[in-house]
């Protein structure tokens, strides 16, 4: 069948469209994106503005438009933190639907990471053992781990890229006293569930998704998109520590001139490198590999698993 996955983050709507079948890899037919910004697009009492609000539902129903034209049979839409923390959530969402018809249910922090360890799991197989995932998105942070399917932990924390480059960084790059203290409130969020992670022992394989991870091991020396998903890719503590001293001290304009960095997110580099330097240290993660799916993939195959069981469900022809 063919899906239409629509990803409201808190950076960019993004639909993607895949042909799924049961015991297939999803097959990538289209991708239709627009940067929305949504975790930059709040007030100052935390609700998503006028702007944000449009900029959302005209994205949205040029995605079903562009659906249907794809010949989608259904659509998967979700949200993520940038709506599920604004305090007008329902609100937008109720305008959403009753503009463009299409009801957008938020996934909490832990689904969040629930999905997104799913499609690691399935990209790397079994013989990844005892895993752990990080994902670095616009507004959050998320977390599992485990050695099945289903993470034996998984769990969300607010330090988002966009988030922090909204709250630390709107006027340009922070001085020392400034990172700092950004440098310790990460890491003392980190650490306070840290446990959950570490008591398990040491993951046999340590993974990362999302845009931040791959604009940092590029930078790192990673190879390029270009190059396709099946290369391998990793972030090397020591080398992101070596990196970071310029990185703090370069403007928006430098940082956007680095190779894997887009004009848009530029000024989200240096507090998600802070927070992928933080993560890696307190977790004892020397290297992470690149993981190409996250939590778009982890939707689609939620679906497809769901596909397979009614097909085999009694009473069902073949079944």
């Amino acid at each position: 069948m063919r899906l239409g996955v629509l990803d409201i983050g808190s950076n960019t709507g993004h639909l993607l469209v895949v042909d799924a079948h049961d015991g297939s890899a999803p097959l990538p037919a289209s991708s239709h994106k627009q940067r929305l910004r949504l975790a930059e697009h709040l007030d100052d009492r935390g609700a998503v503005t006028d702007e944000g609000v449009a900029a959302l539902t005209a994205f949205t129903a040029e995605a079903v438009a562009v659906a249907e034209d794809k010949g989608c049979e259904e659509m998967l839409p979700f949200a993520t933190s940038a709506v599920r923390d604004a305090v007008n959530s329902d609100d937008v969402l109720a305008h959403v639907a009753r503009e463009t018809g299409v009801q957008i249910p938020v996934l909490s922090g832990e689904d969040e990471a629930r999905l997104t360890f799913l499609a690691v799991r399935r990209w790397f197989g079994w013989s990844a053992g005892r895993l752990a995932v990080l994902d670095i998105g616009g507004g959050s942070l998320e977390i599992a781990g485990g050695t099945s399917e289903l993470p034996d932990v998984a769990w969300s924390l607010p330090l988002g890229a966009a988030r922090l480059a909204r709250g630390h960084f709107a006027e340009g790059p922070a001085d020392a006293g400034s990172l700092r203290a950004l440098r310790r409130t990460i890491r003392t969020e980190i650490a306070r569930d840290a446990g959950l992670l570490l008591r398990a022992g040491p993951p046999h394989r340590a993974a990362a998704t999302s845009k931040t991870f791959r604009s940092l091991a590029r930078i790192c020396g990673a190879a390029p998109s270009d190059d396709g998903p099946l290369v391998p890719r990793t972030l090397a503590l020591e080398t992101l520590r070596d990196r970071l001293p310029a990185l703090v001290t370069m403007s928006v304009e430098e940082l956007a001139g680095l190779p894997g960095v887009s004009a848009s997110r530029a000024h989200q580099i240096v507090p998600g490198a802070l927070v992928a330097e933080a993560c890696m240290d307190i977790f004892d993660l020397a290297e992470l590999e690149i993981c190409p799916w996250a939590l778009r993939e982890g939707v689609i195959l939620e679906r497809i698993d769901r596909l397979g069981e009614d097909l085999a469900a009694p009473g069902r022809p073949g079944a």
